[in-house]
């Protein structure tokens, strides 16, 4: 069985506990055993209450991030790895294993032309930092592969296995997202092979962010590939359903995602159990 997870995203644009509790009732009944927290400013997460809001719903945490645009891996990684400690500490506070995401770089910042071995050594040496960071506070660290249009740095599942296979850390992961797979592999087959050995967290998520199941994603052929390769880890709705205002403009959404924002999660949670179900997955 595999965790079905939802990403905050799709319920509220910031992790506010007022606003989601409410909620997880009705989560709870669609199958929701993980929530993924969008850490865009870790200081304003209350770890406590958070960590209890677990345990009484009995889900997982996992927190998720991008770097900031003003921070530079290559140039200056001590202060980007001074920007991970907090949210290291967040992980440590709410009982997550594992920090996912672009944590190699920043949601749509690119240089308009394909990494440079200056970048690509740089960015290595940084990720070497930030997992031995992570593993001193006994924590995963994610990679998360992203669009050409959101960054030039890792795009396929292939380039972030190349990535983790030259660090030789062994506690970063893969995390893919079919959002960004939709547009960058050859096939789901393709990617999530070439992720196989190191997948550590999935985001499925439709082509247009919205409802799953009303877009463009060939989500027979994303739920085999993944039933395929025997990944047995987190599968997490993600939605721009709401989004901060800090991450919009990197992710590129300025219009509403679906007609009914309701229906990300009456709709496409459903839809998401059943393709999965018809692949051979339990999501739950």
């Amino acid at each position: 069985m595999n965790t079905f997870g939802l990403h905050t995203f799709a319920i509220a644009p910031v992790w506010d506990l007022a606003r989601i509790e409410p909620q997880m009732d009705r989560l709870k009944e669609y199958g929701i055993g993980l929530m993924e927290i969008p850490l865009l400013r870790p200081e304003e997460i209350d770890t406590k209450r958070t960590r209890a809001f677990a345990n009484h719903y009995g889900v997982e945490l996992i927190p998720s991030l991008g770097l900031p645009r003003a921070l530079d891996v290559v140039e200056r990684p001590d202060e980007a790895l001074d920007f991970l400690e907090p949210a290291f500490k967040v992980c440590n506070e709410v009982g997550a294993e594992a920090l996912g995401g672009v944590t190699y770089g920043t949601i749509g910042k690119t240089t308009g032309r394909a990494p440079t071995r200056k970048e690509i050594d740089g960015m290595c040496r940084f990720l070497e930092r930030a997992a031995k960071a992570a593993k001193s506070r006994g924590l995963r660290l994610g990679i998360e592969p992203c669009n050409r249009y959101e960054t030039h740095l890792i795009n396929r599942g292939i380039d972030a296995t190349r990535i983790i296979e030259r660090i030789g850390a062994s506690n970063i992961f893969i995390h893919l997202d079919t959002y960004h797979m939709h547009i960058e592999e050859e096939s789901f087959a393709a990617g999530f092979e070439a992720a196989a050995p190191f997948l550590g967290y999935v985001h499925v998520s439709e082509a247009n962010r919205g409802v799953p199941g009303r877009g463009m994603l060939n989500w027979a052929a994303c739920m085999k590939a993944i039933a395929d390769i025997g990944y047995e880890g987190p599968i997490t709705l993600e939605s721009m359903n709401h989004v901060d205002v800090d991450i919009a403009g990197g992710l590129a959404v300025w219009r509403p995602v679906a007609e009914d924002p309701r229906d990300v999660i009456e709709v496409g949670l459903p839809f998401l159990r059943e393709e999965a179900r018809k692949a051979g997955l339990t999501l739950g």
